[in-house]
């Protein structure tokens, strides 16, 4: 069978590369390497080929295929130092890079895995193309500009790349960025690789040293992607599959597998945002608890995945009242993007630097920015995210992928930080539960629980529409509501593609970005 391809991507220059790839007879993951580097051009307060990615490959009839590409802590990074320094990681500045970049290795590694023709110029040359010529600035990067400016500005290499003239950016100006260009142009006549262990690498340990990194150049040399298997869980609509640790991907599955065992008792949406907010709390008391770098887990993750535990937190919740809470939130910055390829692969692939811009600290020989994701460690050295030489952090980031009892295969997901598993659960019990049209599914206001960086609210926030519709109603159950403008960014950038049992495709983007789907010729 030769199925319809798709793309969807939070930015519309990636998802025209990545649909270009595709319709040139590229596989799924040569679309989203080509995409990936082109949006970290186009979206680069988002994400960055300095921080970290997760994929999961679906070969039809076959268990999806899982790649780490996160960044371990720094073998120089010395909890006691940030003790001694006030007791709080830095979140701006070459002091903040404190954990590798692994995006590329994932790259790498998928095509290792999913590679038949294209080669790297081709996939890479419209990025090339874009950092050199310059992008055109959209209001989601003027928004992040004006956001971190107070904290950002001061670090040399970011105010010259992106505060040029000492202002923040405009809408529809264009922003050049001649060395990220000659970082791509290495990339694709080296290999990916000399990120880790080549020129590249060498370069960036010499620029994160001069910017107060504790990153050398042996932690460029001991980075690789791994190879792995996904988290799934079985409920009544399907398997669902997302990653492990050290990604919150098991609060996402925890989520819909506990709202399976409620949704006979959804009758209207009242009763669908309610059931899903709480079981959002079930699912972020466990991960909060347990999820941390594979390696120091205390049971694999995969042991929570089962009725046995939906069915207890499912109990815990009441139809007519909401548990209290507040809860410390994880902030987040990132872009996800789906595809399916003429060979019935589909990717779903998930790429970010933690918050917006990262670290800030801008590679001023490379032309990318460095993540900040260290910010998600606890210097408290009895918490299982401790700070730890070499020990990757607690993730945000997680990929979804749902294989449905009625034949469809959906890869889905958002950018958000700690709205991610709550926007997956908000627009796949629409798509699957309610009946709602794919992108009637991701367009329609969504909610969030739980404060996000530089906010210290814990209510649970409704955009506009859906706040005048169901204030009353969700007040009386005893949520703590406010409200946020319509189409707003806080709630993610979702993002879906389906395909059925004929090898139909069907996509969709979020009016909440600047982002495009394609559905490719059959």
């Amino acid at each position: 069978m030769k199925y319809q391809t798709a793309f969807t991507a939070p930015h519309f220059r990636a998802a025209e590369v990545g649909q270009k790839i595709l319709d040139e007879g590229g596989t799924a993951s040569e679309a989203m390497v080509a995409a990936a580097a082109m949006v970290s051009v186009q979206y680069p307060h988002m994400n960055s080929i300095g921080g970290d990615s997760f994929w999961l490959i679906c070969h039809p009839g076959k268990t999806p295929v899982a790649i780490d590409a996160c960044g371990a802590a720094a073998l120089n990074a010395d909890p006691e130092h940030y003790r001694v320094q006030g007791n709080e990681l830095p979140a701006s500045g070459g002091g903040a890079a404190i954990t590798m970049g692994g995006t590329i290795s994932g790259w790498h590694k998928a095509l290792e895995l999913n590679h038949r023709e294209h080669s790297l110029q081709q996939l890479l040359q419209p990025a090339i193309s874009a950092a050199r010529d310059g992008i055109e600035v959209t209001q989601s990067l003027v928004n992040a500009s004006e956001k971190t400016v107070s904290m950002l500005a001061a670090i040399p290499s970011f105010a010259q790349q992106y505060l040029p003239d000492g202002k923040v950016l405009e809408v529809g100006q264009t922003l050049c960025n001649p060395a990220l260009a000659a970082t791509f142009e290495r990339l694709a006549s080296a290999g990916l690789d000399d990120f880790y262990r080549g020129e590249i690498a060498q370069q960036a340990a010499a620029d994160l040293a001069a910017l107060g990194s504790p990153l050398t150049l042996e932690d460029f040399h001991r980075h690789q992607a791994r190879v792995m298997e996904p988290l799934s869980v079985e409920t009544s609509k399907g398997t669902l599959y997302n990653f492990g640790a050290p990604t919150q991907g098991v609060a996402s599955l925890l989520i819909l597998a506990i709202y399976d065992q409620l949704a006979a008792q959804a009758d209207g949406e009242i009763d669908h945002i309610h059931l899903l907010v709480e079981a959002t709390k079930q699912a972020f008391i466990i991960r909060d608890e347990l999820v941390t770098d594979e390696e120091e887990l205390s049971a694999p993750l995969q042991y929570l995945l089962t009725e046995e535990t939906a069915v207890s937190c499912a109990e815990q919740i009441s139809l007519t009242g909401a548990q209290p809470w507040p809860h410390i939130a994880k902030p987040g910055d990132t872009v996800w993007m789906g595809a399916t390829d003429q060979y019935g692969t589909m990717v779903s692939f998930i790429q970010s630097v933690y918050w917006e811009f990262g670290s800030g600290a801008v590679l001023p020989n490379l032309g990318f920015v460095w993540n900040n994701r260290a910010k998600s460690f606890s210097l408290d050295a009895t918490h299982h995210n401790v700070l730890k030489p070499g020990k990757k952090p607690f993730h945000t980031l997680n990929p979804a992928y749902a294989e449905l009892s009625d034949g469809q295969r959906m890869v889905y997901g958002t950018m958000g930080g700690e709205g991610q598993p709550q926007t997956q659960a908000c627009l796949f019990s629409r798509y699957v539960y309610q009946g709602y049209a794919l992108d009637e599914a991701i367009a329609t206001p969504r909610w969030l629980l739980g404060r996000t960086w530089g906010d210290d609210t814990h209510q649970l926030r409704l955009e506009h529409s859906l706040y005048q519709l169901h204030q009353d109603a969700l007040r009386a159950r005893g949520h703590d509501i406010t409200q946020v403008k319509d189409n707003n960014e806080l709630m993610g950038h979702a993002g879906a593609v389906v395909l059925n049992e004929q090898g139909q495709a069907t996509c969709a983007t979020d009016p909440r970005s600047d982002g495009q789907a394609f559905v490719g010729q059959c």
